[in-house]
């Protein structure tokens, strides 16, 4: 991301003024008290042609971002081909579009300029040539932008090369986003596939017992799983709100509770002005887990976990604590910082997972903060923004 953001720094400072130095030709001002100015539009245009690429090189982007290009390299027409196909044109004289990609061909080729004259045998029709220039990202040509005009001037083919510079730099952002989500869907995957088989099995065993025994308390039981596992299975959405994460792992508790009985004690202390907050999408299910594991585990008196939901000023501060066998804080180090991380160490994989996910999402200053010991318990804490420009619970 740093690699992309120095690109597109990069290109401010020589694309604009390029495209200053080409605009000034066709006007015959000097670059005194409109300089300013005109900076500020330009970037003000560029600025309203990026959104337009961020879900990459489309018909419907290159079409929004067509007029704004034009506007920035002041040409008479311009079209934007992926490598197959004309996406978008932008100017009055529309009849030359059907030629896009046969000018766009060579270019598409060898990832070359190339400048072309236009045939055309209206004589109201200003478009004679034709400068082409390549897009691509990770070095692959994706297509092609080109500016039309009566003449392609030095001045032109330089303001397109540079202005095609920083679409690729739109595109190459574009390919982050959609790499950034595969991961994310691929984390959430291997959250989905840590909760356990056994907890699954053992649920289900707890709720036969009752069957007989106890049928309204067994139709209870199997409503909340069925509630549990929905939620955590669901389809849509990277957020949610601390209230849904909340009421999930009530559901995952109850069902731990109707197993083990009195071995297993529950706290909660959740201010309610932070139920609204969004947070990641199973964020805190690992996290409960691993403290109803560890709190159980080699004990023989009743193991206690403690979830705590507090207001930080602009923050929500959630702790899950439990008073079971502790861990050694070097090992927690090694596995936050990915050192090992195996298939088999499930506790290690989801407190990894969930640190991973607050970083990307608010900053390396919202990771995991984990305070254990041998033999004295576990607590993990996690920090949130309350509010984040992008991140809504769906």
């Amino acid at each position: 991301m740093d690699v992309v953001v120095a690109v597109v720094a990069t290109l401010v400072v020589t694309w604009v003024p390029a495209l200053l130095w080409w605009r000034r030709q066709g006007r015959g001002g000097d670059l005194g008290g409109p300089a300013r100015r005109a900076t500020f539009e330009m970037l003000h245009t560029a600025s309203r042609a990026a959104p337009a690429f961020r879900a990459g090189l489309t018909e419907q982007g290159a079409q929004k971002a067509a007029r704004h290009l034009r506007a920035l390299l002041d040409c008479r027409a311009l079209a934007i081909t992926d490598g197959e196909r004309l996406l978008a044109w932008d100017g009055e004289h529309d009849h030359h579009a059907a030629e896009g990609l046969s000018h766009a061909e060579v270019t598409l080729g060898n990832g070359r300029t190339q400048v072309h004259d236009v045939a055309c045998d209206r004589i109201d029709c200003p478009i004679r040539r034709v400068v082409v220039v390549p897009l691509a990202t990770d070095d692959r040509v994706v297509g092609a932008l080109a500016a039309y005009g009566e003449d392609v001037p030095a001045g032109l083919i330089r303001a397109a090369e540079e202005v095609a510079q920083w679409v690729d730099a739109q595109l190459e952002l574009a390919e982050l986003d959609h790499s950034r989500a595969l991961l994310m869907e691929a984390e959430m995957r291997a959250l989905r596939a840590q909760i356990s088989p056994h907890f699954i099995y053992n649920s289900l065993t707890t709720i036969a017992s009752f069957v007989r025994s106890d049928p309204e308390r067994a139709r209870e039981l199997l409503l909340e799983f069925a509630g549990f596992t929905r939620y955590s299975f669901r389809r849509h959405g990277d957020f949610t709100t601390l209230a849904e994460e909340l009421r999930s792992i009530d559901r995952y508790l109850l069902l731990q509770r109707a197993r083990f009985g009195e071995e297993l004690r529950v706290t909660l202390r959740i201010a309610p002005e932070v139920l609204p907050v969004a947070v990641p999408f199973l964020c805190l299910q690992p996290l409960v887990e691993n403290a109803v594991r560890h709190g159980l585990q080699d004990r023989s008196e009743p193991g206690l976990i403690t979830i705590v939901a507090e207001d930080a000023g602009s923050d929500c501060v959630i702790s899950v604590e439990d008073d079971g066998i502790g861990m050694d804080p070097d090992e927690v180090r090694r596995l936050l910082a990915g050192e090992r991380r195996t298939p088999s160490d499930e506790a290690g994989i989801g407190l990894a997972n969930v640190d991973e996910r607050l970083r990307q999402v608010y900053g390396g200053e919202y990771g995991l903060a984990v305070e254990t010991g041998p033999g004295a318990g576990t607590k993990v804490i996690v920090r949130v923004p309350k509010y984040r420009p992008g991140v809504t619970a769906s």
